[in-house]
């Protein structure tokens, strides 16, 4: 027993894995091992805490159970590694398990992850919006709770107007202060940006709104949308970050890397203000027979008059689709957001610059190309050393309020919809791989695969897929270093970036107290 006791730190993980590899439920292997030995067989409670580490079982128990998967017992043990993670609906997953438990624990790794911070240089607010979007991710974009509140201000109008906010201002006690503040050029070693303060909230109930805004409707109503749902949601305690267009405070490195429980709640309220702002202007139901209308076709020229970030944010959370992702870019390759409902691989290094990206990946190729078709769509296939996987995304390249150039991109997995429709999604891939590996890299796909897609893109009513198919599909990795092409692509490299929002905040903030705004 003792042998056991020291050499069980994967005990659990592997019984739950195999048990779910054979599609058995707790039930069926308790009744399994009852049918073997009635009185050593383990409940089903007693299989639960096994499988998570509360308890350990008997040598006896330990027998029933390698029996009914005719393993031996040793297979369970630390020494052996053969050990794979399934997830609930039977694909692997590519995280690690955390076991041993005892190394994971709350206190170990309170005391380990800012450590962890400071030696990759993450600060404590981009590790808060990490945890946030894993989150986001894990729940598919769902948040109902945030849906209804917003649906019970808007009514579910699709589109709201700038009045409507307003109304909605005046019935929340929140006061508009315009403020006027000039673009300002940063300079990088890699290039200039431009930064534009648009809008901040001062507790309790003021908003201060850039004077730019005034004639930019869509952005307006963004950012009128976020402040009011701080002020619903969070009382208007102003723990919220500015909104700035050109940088980010999630960049900031002012930032100390100890992960602080402000940290925590101010990336929280960002997040649930942005989520109950889209869920404000563009109402679930309304925005989704929107989207069936017109084929998920976004522009920047919509006749909603709201941004096409909103409009691409907002479809990976009314989709009934769930296999989504989206990005967001500045020049030559810095990433400002990023959803990955599709569980698709972050085709850069770390959370502070893109380090070596594939210049394939649309996201970065319509970015920095001299000429581009706007909005334009792409098939890719994302080729590692483990897996293929086949997606296709619609791209908009337009200016922020600040003048910096940046593309919006949203795309979906296409392989769960050839499953659906009961496609040999192997074959395909394999036909699409093979033609774009033999004219290195980039191909226009053969009729059987275009008949599956243009199937694909009809049942779910994305014309953008369909339209994709008049360009090459095109081969991307996660990294240009491990280019899959005969020929290796090019990598782009990505500027440092600062941030001075805070002190552009605080001087308006005095201004305000001169009486001179």
């Amino acid at each position: 027993m003792n042998t056991l006791i020291r050499n069980s730190h994967l005990l659990g993980v592997k019984l739950k894995n195999i048990r779910k590899s054979n599609r058995l439920t707790l039930e069926d292997l308790s009744l399994r091992c009852s049918q073997i030995d009635p009185k050593s067989a383990p409940s089903v409670s007693y299989i639960s805490m096994i499988e998570n580490g509360k308890r350990l079982p008997s040598e006896d128990v330990l027998t029933l159970i390698a029996n009914v998967f005719q393993k031996d017992e040793s297979w369970f043990l630390d020494e052996n590694l053969e050990i794979t993670v399934q997830s609930d609906d039977e694909e692997p997953v590519k995280n690690i398990p955390l076991e041993p438990g005892f190394l994971y624990s709350k206190d170990l790794l309170q005391d380990a992850i800012p450590e962890l911070l400071e030696q990759t240089g993450i600060t404590g607010k981009q590790f808060a919006q990490l945890l946030i979007r894993s989150y986001q991710e894990k729940n598919q974009n769902q948040f109902p709770d945030i849906e209804k509140i917003a649906d019970q201000e808007s009514e579910q109008i699709l589109p709201i107007k700038v009045s409507d906010i307003r109304r909605l201002y005046k019935k929340h006690g929140l006061k508009i202060k315009w403020f006027n503040q000039n673009k300002i050029n940063t300079n990088y070693p890699h290039g200039k940006n431009k930064m534009l303060l648009r809008s901040f909230f001062d507790s309790k109930n003021k908003v201060y709104i850039n004077e730019a805004l005034k004639d930019d409707a869509k952005r307006l109503k963004y950012d009128m949308a976020t402040h009011l749902g701080h002020k619903i949601l969070h009382g208007g305690d102003g723990l919220r970050s500015p909104i700035t267009s050109g940088t980010s405070s999630f960049t900031s490195k002012s930032s100390s890397s100890i992960v602080q429980s402000h940290d925590v709640l101010l990336a929280w309220h960002d997040f649930e203000s942005s989520f109950f702002a889209g869920a404000l202007l563009c109402p679930r139901k309304a925005y989704r027979n929107y989207l069936i209308k017109n084929e998920h076709h976004i522009s920047a020229k919509n006749d909603l008059n709201l941004s096409p970030a909103l409009l691409m944010r907002r479809v990976t959370a009314v989709s009934q689709y769930p296999y989504w992702h989206y990005f967001e870019a500045y020049q030559p390759g810095f990433l400002t957001a990023v959803y990955r409902g599709n569980g698709i691989q972050l085709p850069w290094g770390n959370l502070n610059m893109v380090n070596d990206p594939c210049p394939n990946w649309a996201v970065f190729r319509l970015l920095n190309e001299d000429y581009v078709k706007n909005p334009e769509s792409q098939i890719s296939l994302l080729k590692t050393d483990q897996s293929v996987h086949l997606y296709a995304c619609h791209s908009i390249r337009i200016s922020d309020s600040a003048g910096n150039l940046k593309l919006y991109s949203l795309g979906l997995d296409l392989i769960p919809a050839f499953k659906d429709q009961g496609f040999d999604h192997k074959e395909l891939l394999e036909m699409i791989e093979e033609s774009c590996t033999k004219a290195n890299g980039e191909s226009l796909l053969e009729s059987d695969a275009i008949t599956a897609i243009q199937q694909i893109s009809h049942i779910l009513k994305i014309g953008w897929i369909r339209n994709a198919l008049d360009s090459p599909a095109r081969i991307i990795c996660p990294r240009s270093s491990g280019c899959k092409r005969e020929v290796p692509c090019k990598s782009i490299r990505n500027p440092y970036r600062l941030d001075e929002i805070s002190s552009l905040k605080e001087n308006i903030l005095l201004l305000e107290k001169a009486k001179l705004i």
